[in-house]
């Protein structure tokens, strides 16, 4: 059985046609369109958008406000859309936006506010606009 919570489903828009898997917490206000894929144990936060062509993948969490994107040129009526993909175990900090065809590696962590223009490998973090590499 499926145990994930819908804090105050009334106040978001999930789309019935979006793929939500086990015991994930998705917070009101969040916005998840249908061509959506997203993994066990994931935990969105309120206000989050995630358009068509996203796949979440486990235990990945989504800070408030996290915008994601799916269109280089809008509006190109569904032909320009890019796949974005979260490997398992990422974080993405309030406020990043993750602009459209981007792969956020396994374990890699995104800075609250990062504009994410590239690829993040697995274990890295990044910060700022456009977002880089923080090397510690």
């Amino acid at each position: 059985m499926n145990k994930t919570q819908f804090w105050k489903p009334e106040l978001s828009n999930i789309n019935e046609n979006a793929i939500i898997g086990e015991d994930c917490i998705i917070h009101s206000h969040a916005v998840i369109y249908d061509d959506v894929k997203i993994g066990d144990r994931c935990k969105i936060q309120a206000f989050a958008f995630i358009p068509n062509k996203i796949t979440i993948k486990n235990d990945v969490f989504i800070g408030p406000r996290v915008t994601f994107t799916n269109d280089k040129n809008p509006p190109s009526n569904h032909q320009g859309w890019l796949q974005t993909i979260v490997e398992d175990k990422a974080s993405i900090g309030a406020g990043a936006i993750i602009l459209p065809g981007i792969r956020i590696g396994r374990g890699a962590i995104v800075g609250a506010g990062a504009v994410v223009t590239k690829s993040v490998d697995a274990y890295k973090t990044v910060v700022g606009n456009p977002a880089r590499e923080k090397k510690y």
